[in-house]
């Protein structure tokens, strides 16, 4: 082989991988693009979640209430407030190994 063509073919190889490193770069920045857009919208919807968790939290604390409870359970049970002689009051015996009695 001649010089020349050695050289011709060299440069045919080179301008081979200097087009398809341009290729590899172009796809690499595309793929990179859409992983980036993909993660922005995850991100999104990670605020948003957040956002009714949070507002979930706070309902679920309003529900739990005594002031919401209370008077459910009285309607729907028909519970009263015991009177003074339906009252028992229970007083634990004094242990007399306990010196501090």
């Amino acid at each position: 082989m001649s010089k020349q063509l050695v050289e011709i073919v060299g440069v045919v190889v080179l301008a081979a991988a200097v087009v398809a490193s341009g290729i590899w770069i172009v796809e690499v920045e595309h793929r990179s693009r859409q992983l980036f857009i993909e993660t922005e919208a995850q991100n999104r919807e990670l605020d948003r979640l957040q956002t009714d968790w949070g507002r979930l939290q706070i309902e679920q604390g309003m529900f739990a209430t005594h002031s919401r409870i209370e008077p459910l359970v009285r309607q729907r049970s028909d519970f009263t407030v015991p009177s003074g002689d339906q009252l028992v009051v229970v007083v634990e015996p004094a242990d007399p190994a306990d010196p501090a009695d």
